[in-house]
């Protein structure tokens, strides 16, 4: 059963959900890979991850996705998070000026730990509550653009914009992978490719000693 699991997908893709306590990570997980809100989610202790299986231009994709503490006394398991994280959705709440501020922070974090050719969204949460906005969407807009990141505002609640930030992500994601396994096949057909010296150099150096030895 396991092997055949396995095989239900091409590519796994590890993202991680970052950004301060209580701007809605657990939601947007919750709500991307099991379609729930929970109004009075708790804050998360230490890291949890859940996982879907979606298709991406044509191939059988497992997004399993990360979420971690936001509270500064469980950064110590962050490092470890960041392991093997393809992409990254930094997340601030838009009704919280201060956790629009820590996007700074945790972008120089992501950076320390994580792999360079890591992917990066930013997302503003919480779009629904757009009447205590703190946050005005162009400033959202600026400062992604300022750092080279996608960005949308989503909703974990109406659920606005968590499809299309995941599928953003996990599609330039697999067009890196794609592309980086592409030049891989090409290096290793060249590298095949006879006439280079390397083989008839080693065949010459180990093949008339043995024969000597053999024939004795």
């Amino acid at each position: 059963m396991a092997h055949r699991v396995d095989h239900e997908y091409e590519y796994l893709f590890k993202i991680v959900l970052i950004g301060d306590s209580g701007v809605g990570k657990s939601n947007i997980l919750s709500r991307y890979t099991r379609n729930e809100f929970c109004l009075e989610s708790k804050s998360t202790i230490g890291v949890e991850f859940a996982t879907r299986n979606l298709q991406v231009e044509g191939k059988s994709v497992k997004a399993q996705i990360w979420d971690t503490a936001g509270q500064e006394r469980y950064r110590a398991i962050t490092s470890a998070y960041y392991r093997g994280a393809v992409g990254a959705i930094l997340v601030y709440d838009i009704t919280k000026r201060q956790t629009f501020d820590n996007v700074q922070r945790w972008l120089r974090e992501l950076r320390n730990h994580a792999d360079s050719n890591i992917v990066l969204m930013m997302a503003g949460n919480k779009s629904d509550l757009n009447h205590l906005r703190a946050v005005s969407e162009q400033d959202g807009q600026n400062l992604a653009e300022k750092d080279g990141l996608s960005f949308l505002e989503t909703s974990a609640l109406d659920a606005t914009n968590i499809e299309k930030a995941f599928q953003t992500i996990l599609t330039e994601v697999y067009h890196i992978v794609s592309k980086k396994a592409l030049a891989a096949q090409e290096a290793k057909a060249n590298a095949a490719i006879p006439g280079q010296g390397t083989t008839i150099d080693v065949a010459d150096a180990s093949g008339n000693t043995k024969k000597g030895c053999c024939s004795t």
